[in-house]
């Protein structure tokens, strides 16, 4: 059995960013010009509650996505990407290559000394060919390439899998990659979840550790564990299939097959679901959340992971101990609690542990019980 360590993290935000303001205003907008067109019927849409309530509701403030104008256009309401030709490099291989390069720098390795990626996220952009294998490719690194999805527990998922690879020494060095282009699937024309999400990309360098080899800085990985169990409450309909659906199966319906929750039920059931894990998993080792110097929990929903930690420790927890990115990046899926460790590592001490944490649709739960070197 191989130590493994995460020896280098990267983090892509996109630079375009949207306030509250700027989504309630586009969608109120939207709502006029529907309530027009429903006027006949007598049916007509809610407003958008101010940007205070969102804030309340979720802790975002505000979003940074791959494309905003579209967007916020009410006539529109969806970000404009343009299709490129089949021998370019796809848009979701390009944001997964801008993370993976700074985590391979961050590792002090090159493309070549990794010989598996993998691709895993919430939301791919296409079925095939693997968008991890395009990354090999354009990238040079060796081996294989796959992708994989959990929902926003991908990341999670995909550490799972590459340190029980190394682990067993089937492989030497895997770069996992999350590039969550969420934007793209999302109903901004839902006023459940129009608010709720953003675009990011994180990547993770995972390798074994040799023997007598300190890397001061860096995370050991102790163990992994997921957790899975059926719920329609996070959902998209949205595949291959959606077509044959359809009354003109050359044309696909968005409406009912893009993200939707039930966002009550959602809070309340993953809330005790992620604190059983995070108790149950810790135990396994002999340790409480008290033994814990720092907590990356997914990040979906502030008044969520506040319950969680209040839950485990018997008492209200802050940022310090649970750093919270949510603020300024909404719900980035996968990505969330990746960039929250990226961010709040530095300064841990050599021995301290950290727990990175993600709740994703599924349900689905992943984590990751860290020490640092």
């Amino acid at each position: 059995m191989h130590r493994v360590i995460i020896s280098g993290i990267g983090v892509e935000i996109p630079e375009p960013s949207i306030t509250n303001e700027e989504l309630v205003d586009s969608f109120n907008a939207w709502v006029e010009m529907e309530n027009v067109r429903r006027q006949a019927s007598g049916e007509t849409l809610l407003h958008k509650s101010d940007s205070a309530f969102i804030v309340h509701a979720s802790g975002v403030q505000t979003r940074h996505v791959i494309e905003r104008e579209g967007i916020l256009d009410p006539t529109r309401m969806a970000p404009r990407i343009p299709a490129r030709p089949d021998d370019a490099l796809s848009l979701e291989a390009e944001f997964g290559i801008a993370s993976a390069r700074k985590a391979l720098d961050h590792a002090g390795l090159e493309p070549s000394d990794i010989d598996l990626v993998i691709c895993s996220a919430s939301h791919h952009q296409r079925p095939y060919p693997a968008i991890a294998i395009e990354m090999q490719q354009a990238m040079g690194t060796k081996g294989a390439g796959f992708d994989m999805g959990l929902g926003c527990s991908s990341a999670a998922a995909a550490l799972h899998i590459a340190v029980n690879l190394v682990r067993a020494g089937a492989h030497r060095r895997v770069l996992v990659t999350t590039p969550e282009i969420i934007t793209g699937h999302l109903n901004f024309r839902d006023r459940q979840t129009h608010f709720i999400f953003g675009d990011a990309s994180v990547s993770m360098v995972v390798e074994g550790l040799a023997q007598g080899d300190k890397r001061p800085g860096r995370f050991e990985v102790l163990d992994t564990r997921t957790w899975t169990q059926m719920s329609n409450n996070i959902r998209t309909n949205l595949g291959y299939y959606t077509r044959t659906a359809q009354h003109d199966p050359y044309m696909i319906y968005l409406e009912g097959n893009l993200i939707k929750q039930v966002g009550n039920k959602v809070f309340k059931e993953v809330t005790v679901a992620g604190h059983k894990f995070i108790v149950e998993f810790l135990a396994e080792h002999g340790l409480t959340p008290q033994a814990i110097r720092r907590f990356w929990l997914h990040q979906a929903n502030a008044r969520m992971n506040a319950m969680i930690l209040k839950l485990s420790f018997g008492h209200e927890v802050g940022h310090d101990r649970a750093p919270m990115v949510l603020e300024r990046l909404g719900n980035t899926a996968g990505a969330g609690a990746v960039v929250a460790l990226s961010e709040n590592h530095a300064d841990m001490n050599a021995g301290d542990y950290g727990l990175l944490c993600a709740f994703g649709a599924g349900y689905s739960i992943g984590g990751a019980l860290l020490r640092m070197l």
